[in-house]
């Protein structure tokens, strides 16, 4: 039986943090793990400057997420694991698949029309003002990513579902004017993934300003776990889990057994306080390895780029015979 295809991207905007390690890193490395899955995963730089146009921040954001995922468990070696940019592969086949998408699928895009809909209650002239061709045709972009590899399954959150179903109907409307090359890919939704809460109880995002740093040490993450909010309840006075996002966040790095034990805790007057000391144990334990290994990464990025370009020769092996089969098929070949 042939191996299910899933891959997923990571834009290359940010430093990452608990949230989304708890949120998508920790749970797409075990999801690597199962022998029926063959895992891609790219840093979608060319994605990021979209959004991104300061070159210094793509540059060190891809630094740290690339070591994010190898210091969290990412096995190079079971995961095709690359860099966008370096697969030229995708930029010529997203030409191609512009060429035959509708323009009238690109202006039902929910980016796209977000930006419009703000130049209209902004009484903007022209509702196009300060839309780029980049958020314009980045779906497009994005189904190069997933057909370059024909992936069979993408998993993704609620807010890119459009976009995995718009690059099923670019591969079915190519395979339908030509003929069959692309398997159209799946959305795949995890129900269980955690959206861990932040610091003030609203989603951890860094546009909130609520997250806590994945890679400071002991000390500042303590600090960090200080600042979550709670209510004026003393020691000594019962509290429940719905009454700070402490309980939630411990929850996400706990087992079923230590989070009853510590609802228990709070029932029985555990100080906030105290419950922020265990909290911050509880994240330092689990990430006291993978801090030590993403510290050696960062400080040889030559290390981290050897096994992009390994990642890198891999994908290009089956990206190249993939470009070869649809440049053939819509008529640019050799002359014979």
């Amino acid at each position: 039986m042939s191996k299910k295809r899933v891959l997923t991207g990571v834009t290359t905007t940010g430093i990452p943090h608990l949230g989304n390690y708890v949120g998508a890193i920790r749970p797409a490395v075990r999801a690597a793990q199962n022998p029926d899955t063959e895992s891609f995963l790219f840093l979608a730089d060319y994605h990021g400057i979209i959004k991104c146009h300061e070159p210094e921040m793509i540059h060190q954001s891809t630094q740290a997420v690339a070591a994010t995922w190898l210091a969290c468990g990412l096995d190079p070696e079971r995961t095709t694991f690359y860099r966008q940019s370096d697969i030229s592969e995708v930029m010529e086949l997203n030409w191609i698949l512009t060429c035959i998408t509708a323009k009238g699928l690109m202006n039902r895009a929910h980016a796209y029309k977000a930006a419009v809909q703000a130049n209209v209650e902004n009484n903007q002239e022209d509702p196009d003002h300060g839309v780029e061709m980049g958020l314009y045709s980045y779906p497009i972009l994005m189904t190069a990513d997933i057909l370059m590899f024909n992936a069979n399954e993408v998993p993704v959150g609620r807010d890119q579902i459009q976009h995995v179903e718009m690059a099923r109907d670019i591969a079915g409307r190519f395979n339908h004017r030509f003929k069959e090359v692309f398997t159209l890919p799946e959305v795949k939704i995890d129900e269980n993934v955690e959206l861990l809460v932040g610091l003030d109880g609203r989603k951890m995002s860094k546009s909130y300003g609520n997250t806590i740093p994945l890679w400071e040490n002991d000390k500042k993450t303590q600090k960090s776990v200080n600042k979550i909010i709670t209510n004026m309840k003393e020691p000594g006075e019962p509290k429940q889990p719905d009454e700070s996002p402490l309980f939630e966040i411990y929850k996400a790095f706990s087992t079923s057994s230590e989070t009853a034990a510590f609802t228990q805790m709070l029932a029985e007057g555990l100080a906030w306080g105290e419950a922020k000391k265990l909290l911050a144990a509880k994240i330092n334990t689990e990430l006291a390895e993978p801090r030590e290994r993403y510290n050696a990464l960062t400080a040889n990025p030559s290390q981290i780029e050897d096994i992009l370009q390994a990642g890198a020769a891999k994908a290009r092996k089956e990206a190249r015979e993939l470009l070869d089969k649809v440049r053939d098929t819509v008529g640019i070949r050799p002359l014979k």
